[in-house]
């Protein structure tokens, strides 16, 4: 795994802060973030999208990410696209 760091939550602190990177060898974007809580996860299991079941499979995650870190995530795919990954 080649993770390339791309930015932390400047906000939160030294616990737990949300993160994103970049894993070049798997052509992946990885984020960690605040869990949802059982009401936004149960709304986002529920949400139908058609031609998709509805739920999160168990091997997927729901995570949230504060709107400041909107950069990073542009940086991230920039990142993506810049070293031919896309």
């Amino acid at each position: 795994m080649a993770l390339r760091f791309i930015g932390i939550d400047p906000e939160t602190g030294r616990e737990g802060s949300p993160t994103i990177w970049v894993d070049e060898s798997e052509r992946e974007l990885v984020l960690q973030g605040f869990k949802p809580g059982a009401e936004l996860e149960a709304e986002c299991a529920a949400f139908e999208v058609p031609g998709h079941a509805p739920g999160i499979p168990p091997h997927e995650s729901v995570v949230r990410l504060p709107f400041r870190m909107v950069p990073m995530l542009k940086e991230a795919c920039d990142v993506a696209e810049r070293t031919g990954l896309l």
